[in-house]
């Protein structure tokens, strides 16, 4: 069922009615729309009204993320690899996730720091791929990340019973968790080839294994293979929309995601918190989204006037597609699929896409964060340069959740996409002591410069009170530092 081609011939049977009944655009203006209606499905929206607020906001140096110095960033010097002939090249390092505690500290895995991170040729867009690099606890020098190398091998994939696993093409965005036994468990994206003549739509499975890590000697990790290698959830298609539903009608204008598997544990129980799109039982997209009060918020004179500018907003087909969300599946104890769960929290009309999910908690909250790209967005005042880490609060893992700062707005960047010093994919570590996370993220566009590649970026402190968080000044640590403690 082709659900969004439905929503489209709904609308026009009553843009129509409207026509005939001689209201023109201005039935779509009045107050008091027959449309209109408020539904939250049961769980928090990131609001238009919110979000307007951003553009004011995020010119407080609060949430700037600092200036870097472009002359001391540094290539990660063992981010070496091959290309398809054999010859030696670097690597491209960008979104990148630390071994993690059940509580969302960095772990420490035989002496050592473990970080994991999609890395390729910066010749070969397409050439994305999970590796792991390590480095001694206490040292925070970018000349001390050692690489692993990559996790999988090609063959890994191709898993008895698993129709899923062995389609993949590419290796995208997780997390990863050490166990209570001590085993190094990863989750991360299945993306699969885009290829619509033959029914492959770039599909999207949260996947887990588990990585065997062994120290031969003194100085060195090594992967000795996973196991356990599974795919986990693709999507039901009533709380979260799948890649059927957003391309199977050959429409290919939709922003599928289904991605970004963060780990979790709370009372004993084991969740994925994962970048996704809302389903039909759960605000799905559409032009009826756009007269959902929920998806607003503020007063009803907001909400009409907001409104009726969307409605003849340049935006608006944008805004009918952006239906993003934070899902959330538990899991069994051995890693399948427990129950799906309803968002944590969705962006209905403001923006299709919330990536990296980030949760953890502190102080007796808990604290979800996502990156976002203005590019992706409809809200007025909000531009193509500007990048977000917005973020939300709860006295529960489930919610609901309340926007930091008043608006959600955590980190903002507005440089050149081009600049060496751009960042994006900043991620937040909780520290064993006090109230201030350490922040990484990526620097620099993949293969923008001959000599310079994608890298850690230096790391910095935002402190986080309660319903407030502000970037700590003078805090820029070393590129992909990971504790302070």
């Amino acid at each position: 069922m082709n659900i969004r081609k439905m929503a489209r011939q709904a609308a026009a049977v009553t843009f129509t009615t409207a026509l005939l009944a001689g209201g023109g655009a201005s039935a779509f203006a009045n107050g008091n729309d027959s449309k209109d209606f408020k539904e939250s499905y049961g769980f928090s929206h990131i609001t238009r009204s919110d979000m307007l607020k951003i553009p004011e906001q995020q010119q407080s140096e609060q949430f700037q993320v600092p200036a870097f110095n472009a002359s001391t960033i540094k290539n990660i010097s063992s981010a070496k690899g091959v290309d398809p002939w054999g010859n030696a090249i670097d690597l491209d390092v960008w979104d990148s996730w630390p071994l993690q505690n059940a509580d969302g500290t960095a772990a420490e895995y035989n002496g050592y720091h473990i970080t994991f991170a999609l890395a390729g040729d910066p010749k070969r867009g397409w050439d994305t791929f999970i590796y792991m690099f390590y480095q001694k606890v206490g040292d925070t020098s970018i000349d001390s990340w050692k690489n692993a190398g990559r996790v999988f091998r090609d063959s890994d994939k191709n898993v008895p019973n698993d129709p899923i696993l062995n389609k993949q093409a590419e290796e995208w965005s997780g997390s990863a968790t050490l166990t209570k036994d001590g085993q190094v468990r990863l989750f991360y994206t299945n993306r699969q080839g885009w290829d619509p003549a033959h029914g492959f739509f770039g599909k999207q499975t949260l996947t887990t294994a588990q990585v065997n890590v062994s120290k031969p000697d003194r100085e060195t990790l090594k992967i000795d293979g996973v196991e356990d290698f599974k795919s986990i959830f693709d999507g039901d298609g009533k709380f979260y929309q799948n890649v059927d539903q957003a391309f199977g009608g050959g429409d290919y204008a939709d922003n599928h995601t289904l991605r970004d598997p963060h780990y979790v544990e709370d009372n004993g129980h084991k969740y994925l918190v994962f970048e996704s799109n809302t389903g039909t039982e759960t605000g799905y997209q559409g032009e009826a989204s756009l007269y959902n009060r929920s998806y607003y918020g503020g007063s009803n004179v907001f909400f009409e006037a907001e409104k009726n500018k969307l409605l003849f907003s340049p935006k608006k087909s944008l805004a009918t597609l952006a239906n993003g969300s934070l899902g959330i599946i538990e899991l069994n104890d051995d890693y399948t699929l427990k129950t799906v769960m309803k968002p944590l929290i969705a962006s209905n009309t403001v923006t299709d896409e919330i990536e990296r999910a980030n949760v953890f908690e502190m102080d007796g909250k808990w604290y979800l964060f996502t990156d976002s790209r203005g590019s992706k967005m409809t809200i007025d005042g909000i531009g193509g340069n500007d990048v977000y880490m917005l973020g939300y609060v709860a006295d529960s893992l489930t919610g609901p959740y309340k926007p930091l700062n008043g608006s959600g707005l955590v980190l903002h960047m507005d440089l050149n996409p081009n600049d060496l010093t751009w960042t994006y994919s900043h991620f937040a570590i909780p520290q064993a002591e006090g109230n201030n996370v350490v922040i990484t993220s990526y620097m620099t566009n993949r293969g923008l410069y001959a000599d310079q590649k994608s890298t850690f970026a230096p790391s910095f402190l935002v402190n986080i009170k309660g319903p407030k968080t502000s970037v700590v000044k003078d805090s820029i640590l070393a590129q992909g530092q990971l504790t302070v403690n």
